[in-house]
């Protein structure tokens, strides 16, 4: 297996990751803008991503929120919590 290569074209706004050189035999849709595609034995070959800068940035920023809204949420300490 290869190594993992990223390519991004801008122009189109697409990144594309590839896991495997291996020839592409089908492909799945995750979600509207993500399709994983596979090799003949159903394997992960690669991953297409459409509006990409869309993609990433949503998911990053929804990782941030979910981070932020868990350290604001008090934590009961060991003592609290054995009671």
């Amino acid at each position: 297996m290869s190594k993992t290569k990223m390519n991004y074209f801008k122009e189109e706004d697409i990144l594309h990751l590839v896991i495997s050189d291996q020839e592409e035999a089908n492909s799945v849709e995750l979600s509207p803008n993500v399709t994983a595609e596979l090799n003949q034995s159903g394997e992960l070959i690669g991953i297409e991503i459409l509006e990409a800068s869309s993609f990433i940035r949503d998911s990053i920023l929804e990782a941030a929120q979910a981070r932020m809204l868990d350290f604001s949420k008090p934590h009961k300490n060991r003592a609290e919590s054995s009671l």
